[in-house]
Parts: structure tokens; sequence; C-alpha cells
């Protein structure tokens, strides 16, 4: 029996292992593949389920359901995105400690990572559904579709918490170089928010409602089953659940590196929201082309994001353990193929921009017009994003959290508010609107270069101080 049981836990050991990549030894490039694969393909999928979602309600309850759910995402990423931002934290403070072999490091900042998902979570629920109905008026949301996104939006912050532990526990897998359970997980929750979708707004003809209920079920599954697996890890990273509290030390480390990256992130959405806005002015129709060119341009935005997590996730076990030489070979690696990844990509969505509108607009022509006008802007110069993402990415892993933070801020929140109250008002046309995009990318790109080369060099010099 104490053989079977020692036998057990060898075989246990050793399927862990397998599903981490080591991140500190030998060729960076097959492993970086690797590991932004799974990535890629959660964010995918994650979009073919919120694709799902829209395309099911624009053939089964019209286009105003169709523009009430898709009017909603800039406000949804606003509220969002510090959770998102401290979930960045938590990676890296576990991808350093990690990288350190700082084991019991890790067990702490798992369990301040969990506490602080659970609470954030249920904080910006909160806000959420109490504040929507007065944001999506501040917003210029048409009248005809208010009320059913308000409806959508207040069930939508329902699943927040769920939401929140999910990201935080897919984002503690990764940065320790399990990059397939999160997907497996998405996967299942997302098979179940389809077949939801279906029934509750096909079969009950519930509408908005109904897809948001069915996104509350599906990021619960996800949050329960990632919670799951963190309680079997190996016991020395083993989520406990009496010991799920937070330390204040590992608070004030994962708040370092994740409240300036969420900052970032609301700030983006905020511009992001005016403007939506600005394109709210343009009607019914323009909403409804915008929401659809946006979903399928977030397609390629994911799968460039995978090389941003990787960048971030490699220099910061290469930093923990200072394995400092390899910090270029994984810019390089990352910069390459995220270039790579947003040309081929975007060259594809262009080319079957009309095709690709149609499967969520159904034969309603104007609306794909604007669709087309978006994405034949955006997606020819999306790589642009892409880069400056692995930047900010590097930066992070290196430990510093304010640089990209205020870097972005100014180059490209700032810079797009500029553009709509200038250039925008100046010439009130949505090609306009939307050239603010790459133009913010290109500038925000050009200082992280710079910034770059400036934190690896001082990190480089202090070691060698320390050494």
């Amino acid at each position: 029996m104490m053989k079977s049981k020692a036998m057990t836990k060898e075989s246990k050991k050793k399927r862990e292992k397998e599903q981490t990549i080591d991140m500190l030894h030998g060729p960076l490039a097959g492993k970086i593949i690797k590991f932004t694969i799974p990535i890629m393909l959660s964010g995918i999928l994650q979009l073919l389920f919120n694709a799902a979602d829209i395309i099911v309600v624009g053939r089964f309850a019209g286009s105003n359901a169709l523009a009430a759910v898709g009017s909603n995402s800039a406000l949804i990423n606003l509220l969002v995105n510090l959770l998102v931002g401290l979930s960045i934290g938590s990676a890296v403070a576990v991808a350093f400690y990690y990288g350190a072999s700082e084991l019991n490091q890790v067990k702490d900042t798992i369990h301040t990572s969990v506490a602080l998902s659970i609470a954030g979570g249920f904080v910006s629920g909160t806000l959420g559904f109490v504040f929507s109905p007065i944001l999506l008026e501040l917003m210029d949301t048409p009248e005809n579709i208010i009320g059913q996104a308000t409806l959508y939006l207040k069930i939508y912050f329902l699943g927040i918490p769920a939401m929140s532990v999910y990201n935080f526990g897919s984002a503690i897998m990764r940065s320790l170089g399990d990059t397939k359970r999160p997907l497996y997980y998405l996967i299942t929750g997302g098979i179940v928010n389809v077949v939801l979708n279906v029934i509750l707004v096909a079969g009950f003809h519930l509408d908005v409602a109904g897809v948001a209920i069915a996104t509350v079920v599906s990021q619960m599954i996800s949050a329960l089953l990632i919670l799951r697996h963190m309680a079997r890890m190996e016991e020395c990273i083993r989520l406990e659940w009496k010991k799920i509290r937070i330390s204040k030390n590992k608070l004030v480390r994962i708040a370092r590196i994740g409240v300036p990256a969420g900052i970032q992130s609301t700030i983006f959405s905020l511009s992001n929201v005016l403007i939506q806005s600005s394109v709210n002015s343009f009607g019914e129709l323009a909403v409804a082309g915008n929401s659809a060119s946006s979903n399928i341009e977030g397609f390629i935005y994911i799968a460039m994001n995978s090389f941003y997590q990787a960048a971030q996730t490699f220099t910061g076990q290469n930093v923990g353990g200072r394995k400092y030489d390899r910090i270029n070979k994984v810019f390089f690696n990352c910069l390459i193929m995220v270039t790579a990844t947003g040309l081929v990509l975007g060259a594809i969505v262009k080319h079957f921009a009309n095709p690709l509108l149609n499967i969520y607009l159904p034969g309603n022509e104007s609306a794909i017009e604007y669709g087309i006008a978006r994405i034949e802007i955006i997606v020819t110069t999306y790589f642009l994003c892409g880069i400056m993402d692995v930047f900010s990415g590097m930066l992070r892993g290196m430990g510093e959290s304010v640089m990209p933070m205020v870097v972005s801020m100014v180059g490209s929140c700032l810079l797009r508010v500029v553009w709509i109250y200038t250039v925008f008002a100046a010439n009130r046309t949505l090609s306009v609107l939307y050239w603010s995009y790459p133009v913010s990318w290109l500038v925000t790109e050009s200082v992280h270069l710079l910034c770059y080369l400036y934190v690896k060099k001082r990190l480089i010099r202090n070691n060698m101080h320390t050494a």
C-alpha cells in the first residue's frame, strides 16, 4: 500500500513536470512557442465563445440586442482591468520567486493572490452592478438599446468574482510554466456557455439576459476547476483553503507591479470608452458594425498578446534566476514572433472582411460597411500594438511597472483623448477616429524601446554591484 502511494505521488510529480516549461535553460524559441500556443488558443476560444454570444443574439434577437451587447465591451473592460492588472502583478511575483527557487514565497504569493481575487472581484462586481446605468448614459448609448444594455451589464457583473478568480488562477499557473490546464478549464466553461446561449436565447427567448446568464455560469465553472487544480498541486506550492489570506508583504509586491498595470489598462479602457462614445454618435448601425469588427480584431490581438505574456513570464523567471544574458534573447524571439503574427493575421482578416462580418451581421449591408471601414485601418497596423505590448511585458518582467504605465498613459491614452478633441473634432469621420489607434501605438512603442534599453542596463549594473 505504501509503495502504491509512493508511486502515485511520483507519477503525479512527473505529470506536473511534463506540464511545465523550463524557462531558465536551453534554446528559447521552441519553448516560447510551446508556452504561447495554449495561451493563444485560450484567448481565441474565449473570443469564439464571446462571438457565439453576439452571433446568437444577432440571429435570434435582432440588431438592437446585438448593439446592446456589443456597446458594453469598452465599459466592461474599464471596470475589470484593475483586476487584470493585479493578476499581472501576481504572475510576475510568482515567476520571480519560482525562478529563484523560493517555493515558500511562491506559496505565500499564491494564497495572497487568491484572497485578493475574491475580494477584488466582489468589489468590482458590486460597483459595476450599481453604476452601470449611469455610465451607459454618460457614454451616450442610444435610447433604443440602453434598456437592454443595462440589463446585460447588471447580470454580467454578478459573474465578476468568478471571472476574477479564473484570471488570477490562470495567471499563476502560467507563471509556473503550465499553460495547458487554464486552456482545458476555459474550454469546459466555454462549451457550457455556447450550449446555454442556444437554450436561453433561441429556446427561451431571453435575448440579452440569456447571453449574460450563460456567461456568468461558464465563468463560475472555469473558476471552480482552476481552484480545484491549485488545491491539488504538489505540496510545496499547493493552495490550502485555510491559508487563503492576504499577506502584507506579498500584497505590496503584487501591488507594485499590478496597480500600475491596472491603472494603465483602466486608462486605456477610458480612452476606448471615449472612442466608443464617439462611435455611438453615428447611430446604432455604426455601433453594430464597430462591435462586430472589434470582435473580429480581438482574435488578432489575443494571438499577439500571448507573446506579451511570454515576454513577461520568461523575463520574470530569468531575472529571478539571475540569467540576465537570456533577457535579450527573450526580447528578440518575442518581437519577431509577434510582428509576424500581427502581419499575417491582419492580412487574412482584411482579405475576408466581408464574409467574416456577414457571420455577425447577416444581410445587414449598411452595418457591414461600417465594420469594413474600421477593419481596413486597424488590422493592417495591428502589429504595432503587438510590438508595444511586448516592450511592456519585458519591462514588467524586469520588475518595472510604473515606467510602462506612464509611457502608455501619455503615448496612447492621452494622445487618443487629444486626437478626439482636436483632429477628430475638426473632421468628424469614423476613419479619422480610427487612425488614433495606430498613431498612438507607434508613439508609445518608440518610447518603450528607450525605456527597455535603460532598465536592462540598470538591472545588469546593479547586479554587478551586488555580486
